[in-house]
């Protein structure tokens, strides 16, 4: 391309560039608008007589240091906020991972058997309404130790919503379905693969995104309770016992961001795998 042509595409570029960003101003300035009058109005109650929590403005005088060195690490649990959050997922990564996988298997199980549906629903009924800090003395006691504890906490959270949804979708395969295979004879193998798991896919994905944010709330309760380990929960706690309430509020932040990526990310994944007429 010659220099001529570079500057005449130029234009052309910048021009859609603006035209795709003023198609996004309904969906950007909205949300823009209200975080900002939330942040007013966050600062003008820290103003009041009396108030004990930090404005935005005081946050950021009190986290400045952290918010520019999230990377830092002088050993043991005095690390940065990037590598408090990077600890707290690699648990979520594992425990909503053995999760995904035994709530899944589970499900089709008691979605195909009745009779197992029968006898293990009152049981899963009452476990999931367990609280994640409720688990917290039960994993600490039987596993004696805080990392496998933890992950015990994310992976009892998180298994309920998958397990129940895919026992749904598997008892939601319509009938037809059901009758083409037994007219077609299709095998065990064939009518998994074919059937069963492209239909219950959506209330698999719907079980998996719940669950994720579920994982998420269950490692930073996890974390506050078991002391001496790297991870963004803890960090929680130690800026509590030291009355940094600005640290707390900046970590919330964050937790916030985090579960609201965790939860897109899902959300890309349902996109890439499902047909759009399926969801």
């Amino acid at each position: 391309m010659t220099l001529a042509q570079r500057r005449s595409a130029s234009p052309k570029l910048d021009n859609n560039f603006i035209s795709r960003l003023q198609k996004q101003f309904p969906n950007i300035i909205p949300p823009i608008i209200a975080i900002a009058i939330f942040l007013v109005i966050w600062q003008l109650f820290s103003w009041t007589p009396g108030a004990t929590l930090p404005g935005p403005v005081k946050v950021i005088q009190d986290t400045w240091v952290l918010i520019l060195y999230p990377f830092y690490d002088k050993g043991g649990i005095d690390k940065g906020l990037f590598w408090q959050i990077w600890a707290s997922l690699q648990r979520v990564a594992i425990g909503y991972s053995l999760a995904a996988v035994v709530g899944i298997a589970l499900g089709i199980v008691i979605g195909i058997n009745k009779t197992m549906s029968k006898a293990l629903d009152p049981l899963f009924q009452l476990l999931r309404t367990v609280p994640p800090l409720a688990w917290v003395p039960i994993s600490l006691a039987a596993l004696r130790q805080n990392e496998p504890a933890a992950l015990f906490v994310i992976f009892i959270t998180a298994i309920w919503p998958i397990l129940i949804n895919t026992a749904v979708g598997v008892k939601e395969i319509p009938q037809d379905y059901n009758n083409v295979a037994k007219v077609l004879q299709l095998s065990k193998k064939d009518y998994f693969l074919n059937i069963l798991i492209p239909a219950a896919l959506p209330y698999i994905f719907t079980g998996l995104r719940i669950a994720i944010g579920l994982a998420w709330l269950a490692i930073i309760a996890a974390e506050i309770v078991m002391s001496g380990i790297v991870g963004i929960g803890f960090f929680i706690w130690d800026a509590y016992q030291n009355n940094y309430i600005s640290e707390i509020i900046l970590a919330l932040v964050y937790i916030g961001a985090v579960g609201l990526l965790l939860d897109k990310l899902m959300a890309w994944i349902q996109n890439l795998i499902l047909p759009t007429e399926q969801k």
